[in-house]
């Protein structure tokens, strides 16, 4: 059988007000607390479960994170190789 759970999505993600944390800062934090920001912990899921919908829906917001972070991390990479070409072509 098929569950069907009506709820939010996570697309807030890619509103332009919507404010992605650097990497250094998540390290940060999972090393505090060893969970993602805004991710019920391990203890508290054991402790109180959670909500279907809403952990969806959150999961989701982590995977479009993730994904702005891979764009940002491939321009990066693309402007480097640009640069490092640059630079073998001046020698």
């Amino acid at each position: 059988k098929e569950v069907k759970v009506r709820t939010g999505w996570a697309d807030y993600v890619f509103d332009k007000d919507y404010s992605i944390q650097p990497l250094t800062m998540v390290e940060s934090f999972i090393n505090a607390n060893h969970h993602l920001p805004n991710m019920p912990s391990a203890q508290k899921v054991q402790k109180e479960g959670v909500e279907l919908g809403a952990i969806t829906t959150l999961q989701q917001e982590k995977i479009e994170e993730l994904f702005l972070h891979m764009i940002e991390l491939e321009k990066r990479i693309t402007e480097l190789e640009k640069e490092n070409q640059l630079l073998k072509t001046k020698k």
